[in-house]
């Protein structure tokens, strides 16, 4: 979930030209039978990644590597990304991956090869396997993405219609004690992201209440939402303070506010905490956001605080200090200005921090990116403003032993 969903524009492209385009799951058939009230997590507790569905090809990382880096034990919430958005209703991305691949004993999360007759097998089966071994792990089915927002616009003319394709896609019997919720992942309401959305500012909160009122309190309804906090900005452009009362929590998303998308630069860490002298757009911090979903009537405690997982880098740069010009995107293993921490540690070592994160030169090429010492500023931070926690974008750009959330916690 994510601002990081460019990557996720090569990720479906390259799973749909291997099995096809995107497929909706059967309806479920019944209601589930009802559940008592789910246990809700103190504030402050919550600590939530994001796990990507297409990441099981040319990442190769599967829900067992969730097991062996011992980011199970860290972990409160895991996001399934992503579900589709579109003709008004939820659908899946990948069968295949979702619940049909069959993985093999050294795959399996339990070490049980998966056979061709089982009810279920894919990542839902693995997933499931993870919960037993950790009972207190809960999943969230995440819908949209940067790639994907464009279906909420229809969506938003039925909420209640929304909202039931969605419920009949998260408990479908056949996966139902999978997933404990729902997140919407709408980039952006009444703004512009990869496409333009004018569906008026109360749009956003007509979706999350359609959605509680069909999911309950049984189950969590959470959203990843724009951290654009400057006036008039994307924050301003919906009504996320009266949505707030349908949702558990908002996924702030501060990352990816500055990076070679702006081609020559400047020079700028893409997920700072705070202002700093010469940074190119005033207000293109976490704080600021923050503190504009406060001053909406956002509860503290339903704001999670975003990380990222891996860097956004140029080329061309001489300049070691901030706001140097460049020539283009640095190289990256799978598409150019973007790396995995667990590359850029070695590849291209920290040599500095502003605004509450890390940046690094090396050679021509500048990085920006958090480490282990500026993450566990940013915790400080959530601490100190009594949020409920935080969440990264995503699992597979962690180190093997899990280095960035074991600065989390």
């Amino acid at each position: 979930m994510s601002a990081l969903t460019r990557r996720w524009a090569a990720g479906i492209a390259a799973t749909a030209a291997i099995f096809g385009s995107a497929l909706t799951a059967t309806p479920a058939t019944a209601e589930d039978t009802p559940k008592p009230a789910a246990a809700q997590t103190a504030a402050g507790d919550v600590t939530m990644g994001y796990f990507v569905n297409w990441g099981i090809y040319q990442r190769n990382y599967q829900v067992k590597n969730i097991e062996t880096s011992g980011s199970a034990d860290k972990l409160t919430h895991i996001n399934y990304a992503f579900g589709t958005v579109a003709g008004g209703k939820c659908g899946l991305t990948d069968t295949y991956a979702d619940y049909d691949k069959a993985f093999t004993a050294d795959q399996s999360v339990d070490g049980v090869a998966d056979t061709w007759d089982q009810p279920l097998r894919g990542n839902f089966n693995q997933l499931r396997k993870l919960k037993a071994k950790h009972p207190n792990l809960k999943i969230v089915f995440s819908f949209g993405g940067w790639t994907l927002s464009g279906g909420f616009t229809e969506a938003a003319k039925n909420p209640e219609a929304f909202a039931e394709s969605c419920y009949n896609v998260v408990k479908d019997p056949r996966w139902a004690d999978v997933f404990d919720g729902i997140d919407i992942d709408w980039e952006y309401p009444n703004a512009c992201g990869l496409s333009c959305d004018t569906s008026g500012p109360d749009a956003f909160p007509r979706v999350m209440k359609a959605l509680r009122d069909k999911f309950g309190t049984s189950n969590l309804v959470t959203a990843a939402i724009t951290a654009d906090g400057t006036n008039g900005g994307k924050i301003d452009a919906a009504d996320y303070g009266p949505a707030a009362s349908s949702v558990d929590w908002y996924n702030v998303m501060t990352y990816d506010y500055f990076g070679a998308f702006s081609a020559q630069g400047p020079t700028a860490p893409h997920s700072p905490l705070n202002d700093y002298d010469g940074i190119p757009t005033p207000g293109f911090n976490a704080d600021t956001a923050i503190q504009k979903l406060k001053s909406k009537g956002v509860p503290a405690s339903k704001l999670l605080l975003g990380i990222g997982f891996y860097g956004r880098g140029w080329t061309g740069v001489t300049q070691a200090a901030p706001g140097g010009t460049a020539t283009g995107p640095a190289a990256g293993t799978y598409e150019p200005g973007i790396e995995d921490y667990k590359v850029l540690k070695d590849k291209c070592p920290s040599t500095g921090t502003v605004g509450g994160t890390a940046y690094a030169h090396c050679g021509n090429d500048w990085w920006s990116y958090d480490t282990p010492a500026t993450i566990g500023g940013k915790m400080d931070y959530a601490t100190q403003q009594g949020l409920g926690g935080a969440f990264f974008w995503e699992l597979s750009g962690d180190t093997a032993n899990g280095e960035l959330i074991g600065a989390m916690k």
